[in-house]
């Protein structure tokens, strides 16, 4: 009886240590997380360990989640880091002003690459997204930064995506959430108006304009009350002629703050251009700053859509 009872009791712990091992080795197949990102299949193996981020927005993005471990290098800079994440922006190797060289990328031995605009992954700069992923390179391209018409939605789906390669999801998740607490706060502030204020952006340009079309600053203008006049433009960024800003006549100008050239020598110019002289914004100088980090598709968005807000109702000039 008693050797029964111990061959029924050896069976059960059999199934048992069977059952658990089934458990806890899960087949390959269910470990690998499949993104797909801009038409290419990302297959996620393991947590990335030596990410390289290749512009200011998404490496603000990673910092944003804690990140910066899973960093060994960062390139592009806009402008200053937030200062919030500076002192972690500081552990991780500047590999280049601009986008480094294929060498110098790869002597990061990277194996995860962030970029934030599509330019980083062109055959005469860091190489395809296929010829990555041949190198063992996952290329993650955030998206609302390249697809066009991007919404705020979008935004918030690349900053999910990048938690769940990591696997970070309960971070990601809070920093959605408090962006879009911070927004929804900001909107309450913005003044009733059955009027929406005629907006344009200038970027750069002199015989004709860089502008805003349909990128995601179109969608924080119009949720800031105005409108923003070159939205008819079916690309993120296009060149337009001064007779069309003068017939459209805009109200505010929002000026994108970077580079070499700076915001008071762009006001300089667009008050040099003759044939704005008469438009609406010219004349009131009513002019908005926005620093092209803040511009662009990352963590900013509550910081943008605030300066806007403010600048639209409480113009400092």
């Amino acid at each position: 009886m008693i050797k029964q009872k111990l061959g029924v009791l050896g069976l059960l712990l059999l199934l048992l240590v069977g059952g658990c091992a089934d458990k806890e080795t899960p087949s390959a197949e269910q470990e690998t997380l499949t993104i797909e990102n801009s038409g290419v299949e990302l297959p996620i193996a393991d947590v990335p360990q030596r990410a390289v981020t290749l512009n200011q927005h998404v490496t603000e993005v990673m910092l944003a989640l804690g990140l910066e471990d899973h960093m060994v290098g960062t390139a592009y800079l806009d402008d200053e880091i937030l200062p919030e994440y500076q002192a972690a922006y500081e552990k991780i190797d500047v590999l280049a002003d601009a986008y480094p060289s294929k060498e110098v990328f790869l002597g990061a031995d990277p194996d995860f690459a962030y970029a934030g605009w599509a330019s980083a992954f062109k055959e005469d700069s860091l190489g395809t997204q296929e010829e990555l992923l041949a190198q063992g390179i996952i290329p993650y391209l955030h998206q609302s930064s390249t697809i066009v018409g991007p919404k705020l939605d979008d935004i918030f789906t690349d900053i999910d995506n990048i938690g769940k390669i990591f696997g970070v999801e309960d971070r990601s998740a809070k920093l959605i959430s408090d962006m879009k607490s911070q927004i929804e706060e900001i909107k309450q502030t913005i003044p009733a108006s059955d009027e929406k204020k005629r907006v344009f952006v200038f970027d750069s340009g002199d015989t004709s304009a860089l502008t805003v079309g349909q990128n995601f600053l179109n969608e924080l203008i119009t949720i800031a009350g105005g409108e923003n006049i070159f939205s008819d433009l079916e690309k993120n960024w296009g060149q337009v002629n001064w007779e069309e800003v003068v017939e459209r006549n805009p109200e505010i100008i929002v000026i994108i703050d970077y580079g070499d050239t700076t915001v008071d020598q762009k006001i300089d110019f667009l008050n040099s251009v003759s044939m704005l002289a008469d438009t609406t914004a010219i004349q009131d100088q009513h002019f908005v700053v926005v620093p092209l980090s803040a511009a662009a598709e990352g963590v900013r968005i509550p910081m943008a859509l605030e300066t806007l807000v403010e600048g639209f109702y409480h113009p400092s000039n």
